[in-house]
């Protein structure tokens, strides 16, 4: 086997875990491959390196020590390499959602992951297909969601949604969030929309702000892909697209978000002594007054 690391970017807090792992993982002679963020903060030892993109193509396991932002950006680098392999994320942010394990679990964590005997969480992803009039269709991945906002200065916008062949709504808000089951404790969640349990194959649509007090969130299955484009209301650059936070551009008239399940789920190797509602318990401090 071989263990991808990848870092924070200038995580300094992280630079005594990284010489640790070095140590461990050459103590059971395991090769590893370190991301150069990783690298950077390591113990001076030599080390076989790649590009975060270049990472997933590489090993057979990738270690993540940071926030829930490190762990989204591992996960689209995975999705598109098209590896069906495991991320173990080691929480390092403020929050962490998705980055569970603790850093006084982490060796446990590996060892098992190791010998086969970590369990995973197969948790949906998102691929966003960007079509413009004249240009080849552009994909994205996203394990979160997939937000459309208004510019800086613009005015409340308006979006087309529909979900297959069928019109659904014309949303005027300050935007909507598309989310995955793992995404809606994320922006979803501060936008007002429920949580929904990883297992569950389904999506969230949540309008940001609506101009209108009947327009609620939804949840749909994902048989049929959700489309969405600016209306002729819209000036051409009021409306900017953002995938799991990572990626970003403007949405112009007559442009479709074509939204749909990703062929092949992300594995997320998950701490073993506690359950989802524990997180929830946990994070969102639940019948604490």
């Amino acid at each position: 086997m071989r263990i991808g690391i990848a870092v924070k970017p200038k995580l300094i807090e992280a630079r005594a875990t990284l010489a640790q792992l070095s140590h461990w993982l050459r103590q059971r002679s395991v090769d590893a491959i370190w991301t150069t963020e990783a690298a950077m903060l390591s113990d001076g030892a030599e080390l076989t390196v790649a590009d975060r993109a270049e990472l997933p193509a590489q090993v057979d396991l990738v270690v993540v020590l940071g926030g829930d932002g490190t762990l989204l950006a591992m996960a689209k680098a995975i999705a598109e390499s098209g590896r069906d392999i495991p991320i173990l994320a080691v929480n390092f942010g403020s929050l962490g959602f998705l980055t569970e394990i603790t850093r006084p679990e982490i060796f446990t964590a590996l060892e098992a992951a190791i010998n086969g005997q970590a369990t995973h969480d197969l948790r949906m992803m998102l691929r966003a297909t960007a079509t413009r009039k004249g240009q080849l269709p552009l994909s994205h991945m996203a394990l979160n969601d997939v937000v459309f906002t208004r510019t800086a200065l613009s005015r409340m916008i308006e979006l087309s949604v529909s979900v297959g062949d069928q019109f659904v709504t014309a949303v005027k808000a300050d935007g909507l969030i598309v989310a995955t089951p793992t995404g809606s404790t994320a922006y979803n969640l501060a936008a007002g929309g429920p949580i929904v349990h990883p297992a569950m194959d389904a999506l969230v649509l949540t309008p940001i702000a609506p101009h209108m007090l009947t327009n609620r969130p939804i949840v749909i299955p994902t048989e049929r892909e959700v489309r969405v484009q600016s209306t002729s209301s819209n000036a051409g650059d009021e409306v900017y697209v953002t995938v799991d936070g990572q990626t970003g551009f403007g949405l112009h008239e007559g442009d479709e978000i074509t939204i749909a399940k990703s062929e092949r789920p992300l594995r997320l190797i998950r701490s073993t002594t506690r359950s989802y509602f524990e997180v929830l318990r946990q994070k969102l401090k639940w019948n604490e007054r």
